[in-house]
């Protein structure tokens, strides 16, 4: 299992060649081509799996228990104003040891990485498998979503997975991700009964109406947290009337709320919540009033035990570093993947993702590569 090939790949370089496919999401523009090429040189079996214009990769080599997954995602956000960046977003350039390009960070450089990683073993008592998508940085619907699903339908059996992500918070390997707050959104739209304002007793004003509502809503203490989770929090978002005319009471009014939570709530009691909430609010006024919610991922955690140990293990003996299990942050694909297996995130330090010169140095991915390459030998050796 700890046999090197002498010909293992260099993360850089992959990193580089990977930044140079400017894969904005939903676009793929040859980023997963050059994931399954590489994997397939390594002796992987691929299954492309596209839905709509989404273009998804799962990838083993194997057969046997345990399967440890990497997953991740080749789609980037937009490279924003170019005049900022100090060269070409999807031209790769190392100066003074640091590589820059969209996705240097997040996430392309971690997938380099495991696939560095990856390449140093011949085999392993288990399997590896990959699961990487090109819409994660999008609305995720067509994604890793679907993959899970289809996995699930198929049988397929993931036993741990480790997410990429850029987890490290100032140096590489500091924080860990062991689980994610839930997210809720939900459109409240009021509808009364537009009139002149002068006259009041003929319209129905549905503004008050939204203020009440956003109020109780935005009044509750959801919670005061819970193990390894900051508090819950309600924002509202946006509050909309479009209302150009000065003497017109209009017909609607909506606003907008998102809320993060922790295991304390799932997603199905927060939207119960929101709509008594709007119900009440609708006897009582009078006027209408739609509750569109979206549950875009629920809370979850990894507790701490042996899979736990094996990551912060390898990241105390190979970085020197004791990495702290967070929950902070916002989403991630790990929301879905969790539904197969315990995950954990862990990958490169975040300070420039999603920025303009989104960089990360160099020595940090060939630390990635050794952190994760002692992560598979350990896995192995606790879980086969």
């Amino acid at each position: 299992m700890t046999n090197i090939p002498e010909n293992t790949l260099d993360p850089v370089e992959l990193t580089k060649a990977l930044i140079n496919h400017p894969s904005v999401t939903p676009v793929d523009a040859g980023a997963m081509d050059r994931v399954q090429q590489t994997l397939e040189s390594l002796g992987f079996a691929c299954e492309r799996l596209k839905f709509r214009e989404i273009e998804n990769l799962y990838a083993r080599r194997g057969t046997a228990s345990p399967n440890l997954c990497f997953a991740g995602h080749t789609d980037v956000v937009p490279e924003g104003a170019l005049d900022g960046w100090r060269s070409d977003p999807f031209a790769a350039t190392i100066e003074n040891g640091v590589l820059t390009g969209r996705g240097a960070v997040d996430m392309k450089g971690g997938i380099a990485a495991w696939i560095a990683a990856v390449s140093r073993f011949d085999n392993v008592p288990g399997s590896l498998s990959f699961l990487i998508t090109g819409d994660e940085e999008g609305e995720a619907l067509d994604g890793t979503k679907k993959v899970v699903e289809h996995l699930r339908q198929t049988g397929e059996v993931i036993d741990h997975c480790i997410v990429g992500e850029p987890t490290s918070s100032a140096v590489l390997g500091d924080m860990i991700k062991v689980g994610r707050r839930g997210s809720i959104n939900a459109t409240i739209t009021v509808t009364g009964k537009q009139g002149h304002v002068a006259y009041p007793q003929r319209a129905l004003n549905p503004i008050p109406v939204l203020v009440a509502v956003m109020a109780e809503l935005d009044g509750r203490v959801l919670d005061e947290g819970y193990e390894r989770f900051l508090p819950s929090n309600l924002e509202i978002t946006t509050f909309d009337v479009a209302n150009k005319t000065t003497n017109l009471i209009p017909q609607t009014a909506s606003g907008r709320i998102n809320i993060r939570f922790n295991p304390t709530h799932s997603g199905a009691s927060l939207q119960a919540w929101i709509e008594e909430v709007c119900a009440r609010h609708a006897e009582r006024s009078g006027a209408v009033i739609e509750v569109k919610a979206a549950i875009s991922g629920e809370a979850f955690l990894t507790e701490a035990g042996p899979f736990v140990d094996v990551i912060q293990n390898a990241i105390l003996d190979v970085l020197k570093v004791e990495a702290d299990p967070s929950t902070t942050g916002g989403t991630s694909d790990a929301r879905f993947i969790r539904a197969l297996c315990p995950v954990v995130e862990f990958g490169l330090v975040g300070q420039t993702m999603h920025q303009v010169n989104e960089a990360t140095p160099v020595q940090d991915l060939y630390a990635l590569t050794e952190a994760y390459t002692a992560l598979i030998s350990k896995y192995f050796k606790v879980f086969a």
